[in-house]
This record gives C-alpha cells, structure tokens and sequence, in this order.
C-alpha cells in the first residue's frame, strides 16, 4: 500500500511516499538533480511500486525546495541534512525495519558518497556525477568515446567529406581532447569520500552515458587509489546510453541490482 507524509528538516517540512511492505530491508530513493521524488520517466515511481510488491518498503522524498517540500532548493551540496532527516522517518514509518540500503543516480549518487549519512547499511549508486562543467561541452571522457565510434563508422567519414559534419563543434571537441585535463575539485571530493566511507556500495554505470563515462575515467586516476583498493566497491557497466534507465532492458537492470543488494544479508 501507497502512503504519502511529510518530515521535519531544519524547520521545514517534506514531502515524502512510502510504498508499504512487510520486509526489514528497505530502500531510500535519494532525487537526483531537480527532479521531484517521482523520477524521470516515472521511473522511481515504478520500481518503488515493484519493489514493495516483492516485500521490501520503498521511502523517496522531495528535498527542500522542490516539488512538494518546503524550503530553499540548495542543490545536491546542500542536501546532507534532507537524506540525514528521511531516514529515521523511513524508520517510523516502518518500526519493523532492520536495515536500510540507500539509491541515488547521477548527483544523488555523488550527495550519498559527499555527505555519508548515518543509519544506512549500503549503497547503490548509479552514473556518479564528478564533473564541474566550465563549457557547453560533454566530458572529456564522452567526447574521446564518440569519436573513437564515430571513427568506426564509414558513414562518419561521408559526413566530414560532404560538410554533414559541424566542423566548428568537431574542433572545438579535438581542443579539450587536447588539452591537459586536472582532476575536478568535485572528483576530488568524492574520491576522499569514497576512500574514507564504511559501507559497501554497488555501482552502475551506463557504457554510453557522459556522466558515467567521465566517473569511470575519473576512477582509473590516482586519485581514487585508495577507493579502489578498499573493496567496498562493485562496479557493473550496462550496455547502454540511458542516463536514467528509461529504456525496460536498462530499467530490469536497475530493479535486478537493487533487489540484489535489498536481499543480501
């Protein structure tokens, strides 16, 4: 059964839904960028809806200042003390709960691993977002994988030729390829957070996706040495382009990773 309620953070009030199950483990759906606690695409509407019908309670809620939550919106960086709050309120909406496994796609991801909130017994993490945009251009990382396929494709060779091609974008993107890329103070960030974090955290990332492309490049660096060696982490990579799992096979995907880490004792 589907309730909606609300919780106290920092003196205003949120909006939340919880889908009812007689499970101990339960998930919080952490929002990521603006979005309301739905999802995009409906989709985190969906998988709370598929996931209690397997006996485990779905939480999401609207962070401050969006959707149905009061407040001011302070983006994913201000968010620590929203996830912090939602989670004894999962709690007493659901007395008999034993262990919480916490989700979070793109900044959502990256709010999980920045603020740690306590009370949470592990984490799925999808497409972690680690990049400071300074232009209108995707990540390095995206850029080097659309032209290495793109130089596989004889048509692309047809479209340069023909003048098909935007040759000023082209530049543009063989500039930033070229140029010496240092390691955002955001990737920074989460990389110290993910070295110092005590619980274990599943990750997905979408093979074709610029948000996941420019984390799986970021977490080869030294910088994430440390995260790498703790064990904490498996990453799984989806033979896809969707940033937010709307396609079924990318979204059986997502549901399958987090009933897996929802049934793990």
């Amino acid at each position: 059964m589907r309730h909606f309620l609300t919780f106290s953070c920092e003196g205003s009030k949120l909006a939340a839904t919880l889908d009812e199950a007689s499970g101990e483990t339960g998930l919080l759906i952490v929002s990521g960028g603006n979005e309301i606690r739905i999802g995009a695409h409906r989709g985190m509407e969906k998988v709370s809806a598929d996931l209690a019908a397997l006996g485990h309670p779905v939480f999401r809620f609207d962070r401050r200042g969006i959707g149905d939550s009061e407040g001011d919106n302070g983006g994913f960086e201000a968010s620590g003390p929203d996830i912090q709050a939602a989670i004894p309120a999962f709690k007493a909406a659901c007395p008999t709960l034993k262990r919480i496994i916490a989700f979070g796609n793109c900044d959502a991801a990256s709010a999980l691993l920045l603020h740690q909130p306590e009370g949470l017994s592990a984490l799925v993490l999808s497409n972690i977002w680690v990049v400071e945009p300074t232009d209108d251009l995707p990540p390095t990382a995206a850029i080097k994988s659309h032209y290495l396929q793109r130089l596989k494709d004889p048509k692309a060779w047809v479209a340069l030729v023909t003048g098909a091609i935007n040759i000023r974008k082209l530049v543009s993107g063989l500039a930033r390829l070229a140029s010496p890329q240092a390691p955002s103070a955001l990737s920074d960030r989460v990389a110290n957070a993910m070295a110092n974090a005590t619980i274990p955290a599943r990750i997905l990332l979408a093979r074709r996706d610029g948000t996941a492309l420019a984390f799986a490049e970021a977490w080869q660096t030294p910088g994430f040495t440390a995260a790498r060696q703790s064990g904490l982490y498996q990453i799984t990579m989806l033979d896809s382009s969707a940033h937010s799992f709307a396609r079924a096979a990318d979204y059986t995907a997502l549901r399958g990773a987090l009933l897996e880490s929802l049934s793990r004792n």
